[in-house]
């Protein structure tokens, strides 16, 4: 058991500096996106009535201008393949946060048993001297 758990470590290891790369640039583009919807909030809220996605499309069908809508909320499909991505890390996670609580349980409980059996030894120790 403690081989497996040696091994785990180390892939856990091999994979946290991409692992923690993926994330700052996940992050950072989070980051980008906030500020690009800031941008969109602010010139949304001075014109209400303009449209700022359709305005180069206003000539075409209704299907087309809800083709360009769909394509600018999938950013260019880009949103299927981080939901693809983020589906297992989720995973991970829940499994994760699952065995660390079992963990902690029994942990608990253990420490409790030692603590009271450490208890009953040393009084017993003690009514022998």
């Amino acid at each position: 058991m403690l081989a497996f758990d040696s091994v785990l470590f180390e892939l856990a290891r091999l994979f946290l500096w991409p692992v923690t790369l993926g994330v700052l640039l996940s992050f950072v583009y989070a980051v980008y996106c906030l500020g690009a919807f800031g941008v969109e909030y602010l010139q949304r809220r001075r014109d209400p009535s303009r449209a700022l996605v359709l305005q180069s499309h206003a000539q075409a069908s209704q299907e087309q201008m809800e083709l360009v809508v769909l394509k600018q909320l999938e950013g260019s499909g880009e949103s299927q393949g981080v939901a693809q991505s983020l589906a297992p890390a989720f995973a991970s996670v829940i499994v994760a946060l699952a065995s660390a609580s079992i963990t902690f349980v029994v942990y608990t409980v253990r420490r409790r048993w030692l603590m009271r059996e450490l208890v009953t030894v040393l009084d017993a120790r003690d009514r022998l001297s």
